[in-house]
């Protein structure tokens, strides 16, 4: 993991001639570099890691000082202590041999002989040489992290955890542990990953966490774009290299790719599927394969229903396809869609309910669904989806911009008065047809067109319609002949009323 050699190394040099004088409990502690002070009060300059050589000119005289000299040394996190004899001491003083032993501080004799300068190349030659060996075992692991890849996430991990002596945990983009090497992973892990992710409003969280039991877990997100398909975390007891965060991050990106293959797997199937859809309506290709290709769209008893979202642009039919194609993919089923500048027409299965189609548009933000107009048709056989397209479309013309998906069948009774094209066609209609009465009821105050309303409304019904008006059946009689004589027609004829009760309609 992190570079450094243990104290014990350097005392086994033989041709340095170091002589441990206390403190044997640390020779397990990493020097990361080798320096010469003979500061009194060298800790402030100093960061951790390092091996103190010094010939005791600066020391304390004092007992009391000289274990405070030795103790903030040990606070700064130094490895080791070398004391050069044979200049200012003689040697090594007893009473900083009882601090060094008393703080598992390690403390050795440089003799004379041995400068200074000897035991620093050493250090840093062999500093050197792990770098090297660091460098040397990533290039070795990367290839093999990619060969791995081929048989998936585990083996990469594997190859990681190998390469780094540590534990590899994945998470989903959820936070939660999918897959760990070797074996399960504590609980405090997990704990400690899910709540630094729960801090992170983008779940893109990448950084290094310390547990309570002294490990360090270095995190790192498994992106792709914009897309965070989950997190790569090493788990190990002292931090990671420059050359440990390369392979880390190798890794990450092979996982990302691992990630990324049912993606853009899923992609194209959404292309042909569109491709499908479209070649069918223009006839066009081997329509038997077409229609086989399509058939999954279909519900067991080989129905469709058809959903028209007709969207404020082009660019948002775009966005709003994407959403609903991440509403079906958790539950396994393929997008139908085909986009038609700022319309999308998306087939489900003829089994899917109302309250199903809302589903889809739910998880879409506030913004784009406010500017949805949703139209939904009723089931029809697979192979007239057309139709089905068809009539979703026209329902859509007459949904509320962020309403519930409108069911053409709902509109029974009143499609004529929804949809926008058939209300501009009887507006002109009704000017047409009533405006020789309403001009007569302006120039003689009569109410011509009322009682025309009620008698077609009554279906010609007198009584029932002059009880309706508040006048006499003689007295609508006569009203009824004089509409008769100003339109020019005979209103016993089926056709002319129900072409003036349209009007009427219109009128209204």
């Amino acid at each position: 993991m992190s570079t450094g050699i243990p104290v014990r190394w350097v005392l086994s040099q033989p041709e340095l001639n170091l002589a441990l004088k206390g403190g044997s409990a640390g020779l397990g502690r990493n020097i990361t570099m080798a320096l010469t002070s003979e500061l009194t009060e060298p800790q402030q300059w100093l960061s951790g890691g390092e091996l103190v050589l010094t010939t005791g000119m600066g020391l304390p005289l004092s007992g009391a000082d000289r274990l405070r000299y030795l103790t903030e040394l040990d606070a700064a996190g130094v490895a080791g202590v070398g004391f050069g004899v044979g200049l200012s001491h003689e040697t090594v003083p007893a009473d900083l041999v009882e601090a060094a032993d008393a703080l598992g501080l390690p403390l050795f004799e440089v003799p004379l002989p041995t400068p200074f300068g000897a035991i620093t190349k050493k250090v840093m030659q062999r500093l050197a040489e792990q770098e090297y060996e660091k460098v040397l075992r990533a290039s070795r692991a990367q290839p093999r992290m990619t060969r791995a890849a081929i048989q998936g996430i585990g083996a990469v991990i594997r190859e990681l955890s190998a390469a780094l002596s540590a534990t590899v945990v994945v998470t989903g983009a959820d936070g939660e542990i999918s897959d760990s090497h070797p074996g399960r992973s504590g609980i405090e892990v997990a704990v400690r990953i899910g709540e630094f992710l729960s801090t992170r409003g983008d779940g893109a969280g990448s950084g290094v966490i310390h547990t309570s039991s002294g490990q360090i877990i270095a995190l790192q997100a498994i992106t792709a774009g914009q897309t965070v398909h989950g997190h790569l975390a090493v788990v190990t007891t002292t931090p990671l290299s420059s050359v440990d965060q390369v392979l880390l991050g190798h890794a990450s990106s092979l996982l990302a790719l691992d990630f990324e293959k049912p993606a853009r797997l899923r992609i194209a199937q959404n292309h042909l599927n569109s491709q499908a859809i479209a070649m069918l309506l223009d006839e066009a290709g081997d329509l038997e394969t077409l229609w086989r290709h399509l058939a999954p769209a279909a519900d067991r008893s080989g129905r469709v229903r058809a959903l028209v979202l007709w969207c404020d642009s082009p660019e948002a039919a775009v966005r709003v396809t994407e959403a609903v194609d991440e509403q079906l993919h958790p539950h396994n089923r393929q997008l139908f869609a085909r986009i038609s500048g700022d319309r999308v027409a998306v087939l489900l299965p003829g089994s899917d309910t109302e309250e199903a189609a809302e589903q889809l548009l739910a998880a879409m933000p506030d913004e784009v669904r406010a500017a949805i107009r949703a139209g939904l048709s009723a089931p029809h056989l697979l192979r007239r989806f057309a139709t089905a397209i068809e009539h979703a479309e026209l329902a859509s013309s007459a949904a509320l911009p962020g309403g519930r998906p409108l069911e053409l069948a709902s509109l029974a009774g009143q499609t004529l008065l929804t949809l926008p094209e058939a209300q501009r066609m009887l507006g002109a209609i009704s000017e047409a047809m009533l405006a020789p009465l309403a001009d007569y009821d302006e120039r003689h105050g009569t109410d011509l067109i009322a009682s025309l309303r009620a008698y077609l409304e009554a279906h010609g019904q007198w009584e029932t319609a002059a009880t309706a008006l508040g006048v006499h059946r003689h007295t609508l009689r006569s009203r009824v002949a004089k509409i008769e004589s100003v339109l020019g027609c005979q209103l016993d004829v089926a056709r002319v009323r129900a072409e003036l009760l349209l009007a009427i309609i219109a009128h209204r």
